[in-house]
């Protein structure tokens, strides 16, 4: 396969990854569909990080962008354009690293909720592990199915994480080969 083509591909599957992880990022903020959790403060710590949105989401598409010109042809399709792409593609690596990060501690820790009548973390630096054990969750009075929500939107960030770190690392390859061997140019069409 061109490296050319290569870019391409990788940057097409990043695109869509970055806007999960900023959709996840910002649905996180709003616990229940309400915003009184963000007006009063009472937001997991982990959220305010914004590991989906800086990490996932900026980080990633910027690099994204740039390994996408780095598959057409023109002035970012040679070998200097594909040697820009694996610091671009390094970026991208870090910010998918913050993004994991952040959502591993977000996991670990547990959401922020009003436990009797206070707001805590009661999941944070507790023996029993929480993702397994589901009767726990009762625990959390307000908002309501906030581990679920928590859970399932900081579970989804790992994944994408996961998958940009993959394909960015894949690019970094891929930039060197195109940067020792050439994009392909003279060999037809992309």
């Amino acid at each position: 396969m061109c490296t050319g083509r290569c870019s391409r591909c990788i940057a097409g599957a990043l695109f869509p990854l970055v806007v999960i992880s900023i959709l996840c990022n910002i649905v996180l903020f709003f616990p229940g569909g309400d915003v009184k959790y963000v007006q009063d403060g009472h937001i997991t710590e982990e959220v305010k990080y914004m590991g989906g949105l800086i990490g996932g989401g900026i980080m990633v598409l910027i690099p994204a962008l740039y390994i996408h010109l780095t598959g057409t042809r023109g002035c970012c399709g040679n070998r200097c354009g594909m040697f820009l792409s694996i610091a671009f593609a390094a970026v991208g690596v870090v910010g998918a690293l913050y993004s994991f990060i952040v959502a591993v501690l977000g996991l670990q820790n547990g959401p922020l909720c009003k436990v009797y009548l206070v707001w805590t973390t009661p999941f944070k630096n507790s023996d029993p592990n929480y993702l397994t054990d589901n009767t726990w969750w009762g625990q959390c009075t307000e908002p309501k199915n906030i581990v679920k929500f928590n859970i399932g939107l900081f579970s989804t960030l790992l994944a994408t994480s996961c998958l940009q770190l993959i394909l960015c690392a894949i690019q970094m390859i891929n930039g060197c080969v195109g940067c020792l061997c050439g994009t392909c140019q003279d060999k037809g069409p992309l």
